[in-house]
């Protein structure tokens, strides 16, 4: 990109969308660096076309460049979208342009995708997994409460390795989590997911604790032999290696128990509504999607028992 499409005035509108979502409205720096990303993608397709200023741009011009992300998936491409309604939003609320001219633009279909959902017996394989000989070495007794913890509490893999000591109250089996957009949720802990805890913080947590060079590090929950926070890649490397001791052959991802969590509720007989609430989600809609995955296994369930039912 040229210097002077850096400095044009569609660059400086950008600069100040991604001030404002980072400070005032106070989303996540990782959420503000998808913004940044899909909109200098954005700002570099308008600049090779002689666009410098949002107000030139057309609602057919925002249709012409999702067109031109054929090769992106749906998901992709509507996230783009998301972020290019996020900026004429709010140009269109601070008086740059006359009207938000991306605000009938709807993002392509995405299909829906049903989660891969572990049994609970495999939920129980891959948690047992944790543990190596004993499992009484400090980083047995994380990867034992990290596990119990994620399936017990429905935690965004992000929630679960921002957890600080201070959000976590083992006697009346609660913790504080912080989702995205900073909202935060009391979510309730089982005994299984406590006594892990409870384990890992007398026994294991203060000898990785004693590596921690700063007092932000000594505060995290969950620590990594360096005694710093453990980060999502370590989380999703520790159910890879406790998932291939298991001998688990479904996929399984960093947010596996996750959607464990809110299924095996769901089919337990928890209402949607509450599973919502517990999971942090801001709409209902995108709880539903695990109602569909516990009415794929009511029927699977019906046709191996009925008689009739071929």
């Amino acid at each position: 990109m040229s210097d002077s499409s850096q400095h044009s005035a569609l660059s400086t509108a950008i600069d100040q969308f991604l001030e404002y979502t980072g400070v005032e409205r106070g989303l996540s720096p990782a959420t503000v660096r998808s913004y940044r990303s899909d909109l200098r993608e954005y700002e570099k397709w308008c600049s090779h076309r002689g666009i410098s200023t949002i107000d030139a741009i057309t609602r057919e011009g925002i249709e012409q460049f999702i067109a031109s992300l054929g090769s992106f998936s749906p998901a992709s491409r509507a996230r783009m979208l998301a972020s290019i309604h996020g900026l004429h939003r709010f140009a269109f609320s601070q008086g740059m342009v006359s009207e938000d001219v991306s605000r009938s633009i709807r993002p392509p279909e995405l299909g829906r995708h049903l989660p891969d959902v572990l049994s609970v017996a495999e939920v129980t394989r891959l948690i047992h997994a944790a543990s190596v000989g004993t499992g009484t070495d400090p980083v047995s007794l994380r990867d034992r409460a990290l596990l119990e913890f994620l399936y017990a509490s429905g935690a965004r893999v992000s929630e679960a390795v921002g957890i600080n000591s201070a959000d976590l109250d083992l006697k009346d089996g609660l913790v504080r989590l912080t989702g995205k957009g900073n909202k935060q949720r009391l979510v309730p802990l089982g005994s299984h997911a406590c006594r892990a805890c409870q384990r890992y913080l007398n026994a294991g947590r203060p000898v990785l604790q004693k590596r921690a060079k700063g007092e932000q590090e000594r505060s995290a929950v969950f620590l990594n032999k360096r005694g710093k926070r453990l980060s999502r890649q370590s989380v999703w490397e520790i159910i890879q290696v406790c998932a291939q001791r298991a001998k688990i052959t479904k996929p399984v991802h960093p947010h596996t128990l996750r959607h464990c969590f809110a299924t095996h509720l769901l089919e337990g007989g928890a209402d949607v509504r509450t599973v919502q609430e517990l999971l942090g989600h801001s709409s209902v809609t995108t709880t539903q999607i695990y109602t569909h995955i516990s009415q794929q296994q009511l029927r699977k369930a019906y046709e191996q028992a009925h008689p009739r039912a071929h």
